[in-house]
């Protein structure tokens, strides 16, 4: 089996939800270290604290959008260079049973 061509949208939304999930991931891990580095200073300095707050919880919003638009793009342009690439050499061989 050769994969002659792949669908650039059709990769790009799997690729994109992925990469929204890991965005999500990574934005509740972020959020964790941030709320806890601006909880252990509240006390020296209420304004990093604040700010502290603020990265934490927007980076559960704004990493999985970031992510997901780039993790849809990037494999929406190389899905297309792929086909491009496999008209000249042939594309991938699978082996599936």
């Amino acid at each position: 089996m050769v994969i002659n061509r792949v669908g650039p949208i059709s990769v790009a939304k799997v690729a994109g939800l992925l990469y929204a999930i890991l965005g999500l991931l990574f934005g509740a891990i972020f959020s964790v270290i941030s709320l806890a580095g601006g909880l252990a200073g509240f006390s020296d300095e209420p304004d990093a604290a604040i700010a502290g707050v603020i990265f934490g919880v927007g980076a559960v919003i704004v990493l999985p959008i970031l992510y997901g638009a780039m993790g849809f793009l990037m494999t929406a342009l190389m899905a297309a260079l792929y086909n491009l690439t496999a008209r000249i050499v042939g594309g991938v061989e699978i082996d599936v049973s």
